[in-house]
């Protein structure tokens, strides 16, 4: 793997990060057919995750720094609601997307 994080590593190691998670949850919310779009065996042959003792997913030392070291803004803070540019402009129905 480069040594740079890639987007998709880096949040892969931020869902790590947020709370243990199980081998099925890793397989449920991570789970892909293409061969080249392994996060998660590739974070844990890159020593950046690893299962504890007790069966969960946690970031190594490598992993934790891995996530400090990216350069990227954490995906919940990019566009912020009050962003006056994703307003509804006054006096049109709201839309909603479903």
């Amino acid at each position: 793997m480069a040594s740079e994080a890639t987007f998709l590593d880096v949040q892969f190691l931020r869902w790590v990060a947020e709370r243990p998670r199980r081998h099925a949850d890793l397989r449920e919310a991570w789970s892909s057919t293409c061969p080249l779009n392994c996060a998660w065996e590739d974070a844990i042959s890159d020593d950046l995750v690893r299962f504890s003792a007790d069966g969960a997913l946690v970031l190594t030392a490598r992993g934790r720094a891995r996530l400090a070291d990216s350069a990227m803004p954490p995906v919940r803070s990019i566009v912020p609601a009050d962003n006056p540019d994703r307003r509804q402009p006054e006096g049109q129905p709201r839309r909603r997307i479903a």
